[in-house]
């Protein structure tokens, strides 16, 4: 069997060199992807097509026409039939072969392309295999200008080809043809989406992730990467770099305005990965941001943001709406890791600026200790993405206690302010407040002859970090879920 697959629109509207370059990438990452299924198949082409030919008797096609698909570059996937020359009469037989069953009820039209000499025209083929088809069918009739069904011929020398399925692929540019970029990723609807926009236009990506949460995060944060990088990008080699954070944002808490916390969060986000940018020959940074989706995604927050580095930052989901993106998530499948993904809630303050002024956030910046984003970075992990899965650590097992022991100690870990608008009080337990940022420092200073039970008002953060504590070995560590 053989495959014709045609690059997107805009790959053909440039310049010759420039076509030449990207159908040369366009090959090479079909080449390699193809690979993987079966070393047999041969990819070739020109400058306008790719042709792909894979052995007819090893069940490969719905394989190949699946990975095809799944490729930045290609407009159209067209599977053909290709026999030697021998008549016209033999041509239309074959046309009849394969379209006679599809056109019952149907219009449809002959084209047909002719490349070299022959002792007729195209049309004189085209009304043979039509009268051919008419004969042999139930189709409605004729229509060249609207067809319900096409039925496509190309005559190459001593060879022709049928066309058959015709599917449509990804658009956008080859893969790596384009320039390098260093997505921020959390794992969530917004930045895996984005991350998929940015392949699919031929830019190579890298992945960030600057870890709040411990190590269930980071554990299904490189799940959906791994996938993401495996089905649209495996073409190229990408890093993912984990950044431990939350030292940045026990600083943050402790010196910045509270109503600058998400703003500054980012600054110091933007500030770590232009850094991480400069030794990744990276040439963008691409975030998930949608205008107006929260408060730090405002115009003027945007604009702030934006000044704490000077490398370009690309939006693709700026005006789209959360359903917009949903959508997108659940098509390319990243929706089932998103909807489960632990949410990081603690850097939220109660009346977050919604127009922060560049020098007020500056001077809130200006008290933070620059060693907590040094550190940050020194302590940074790089690993390739195609080896993610053999490296990731299952998060220690946490256990939910409903009703705790009459020693046990409840450690409140929300933050000041969410404990003093709903402050929890048991009658038969001991409740100390320990804020989440402050956790690692804290608990190690608590005796070790007690059971220790995280709270927190959803239960994320205190099932993030009792997985962290125990990671670190402290096993006398559970988590306090009230019945509901």
């Amino acid at each position: 069997m053989k495959i014709l697959i045609r690059p997107a629109p805009e790959v053909a509207i440039k310049s010759k060199p420039v076509r030449r370059q990207q159908m040369r990438h366009l090959r090479q990452n079909i080449r390699k992807l193809l690979a993987r299924l079966d070393h047999d198949i041969v990819v070739d082409g020109s400058w306008d097509r790719v042709e792909v030919e894979y052995p007819d008797d090893r069940g490969l096609s719905g394989s190949v026409i699946e990975a095809l698909m799944r490729i930045p570059g290609i407009s159209t996937i067209q599977e053909i039939g290709v026999f030697p020359f021998v008549s016209v009469d033999d041509i239309a037989e074959k046309a009849v072969e394969a379209f006679a069953h599809r056109l019952n009820g149907k219009t449809f039209a002959v084209r047909v392309r002719r490349h070299g000499d022959h002792n007729f025209r195209s049309n004189d083929l085209a009304r043979e295999a039509g009268a051919a088809l008419m004969q042999a069918s139930e189709a409605t009739g004729v229509d060249l200008k609207s067809p319900q069904v096409e039925v496509r011929i190309e005559v190459r020398d001593q060879y022709f080809h049928i066309a058959h399925r015709r599917h449509r692929g990804l658009g956008g540019y080859p893969l790596g043809s384009v320039e390098n970029v260093m997505t921020l990723v959390s794992g969530g609807y917004d930045s895996t989406v984005a991350a998929y926009l940015m392949m699919r236009r031929g830019l190579r990506s890298h992945f960030l992730f600057f870890n709040l949460g411990g190590a269930a995060h980071e554990v299904g944060v490189r799940q959906v990467v791994h996938y993401l990088w495996d089905r649209y990008g495996a073409s190229h080699g990408a890093k993912f770099i984990s950044v431990p954070f939350d030292g940045v944002v026990t600083e943050i808490m402790r010196s910045v305005n509270h109503r600058h916390w998400g703003v500054v969060l980012k600054r110091q986000m933007l500030k770590a990965a232009a850094e991480i940018a400069k030794t990744n020959n990276v040439a963008g940074l691409v975030t998930g941001d949608a205008v107006a989706q929260v408060s730090s995604q405002t115009l003027t927050n945007l604009n702030v943001v934006d000044r704490a580095s000077d490398e370009v930052v690309l939006r693709p989901l700026i005006s789209m709406d959360k359903e917009a993106i949903i959508n997108i998530a659940r098509e390319i499948g990243t929706e089932p890791y998103a909807r489960t993904m632990p949410e990081y809630c603690g850097v939220i303050s109660q009346k977050p600026a919604t127009r922060a002024r560049l020098h007020r956030v500056e001077e809130d910046e200006g008290a933070m200790d620059p060693l907590a984003l040094a550190n940050a970075l020194e302590s940074r992990e790089e690993t390739p993405v195609n080896r993610l899965l053999e490296t990731i650590k299952t998060p220690e097992e946490v256990e939910l206690v409903q009703t705790p022991g009459v020693d046990d100690v409840i450690i409140d870990v929300r933050h000041p302010s969410e404990g003093e608008q709903s402050p929890l009080t048991l009658t038969s337990n001991d409740v100390i407040e320990i804020p989440f940022y402050e956790l690692r420092q804290q608990v190690p200073l608590l005796p070790d002859n007690r059971q220790y039970l995280l709270y927190c008002d959803r239960g994320t953060m205190s099932r993030m970090h009792a997985g962290h504590l125990r990671a670190e070995g402290h096993e006398n560590i559970k988590v306090y879920v009230p019945p509901s």
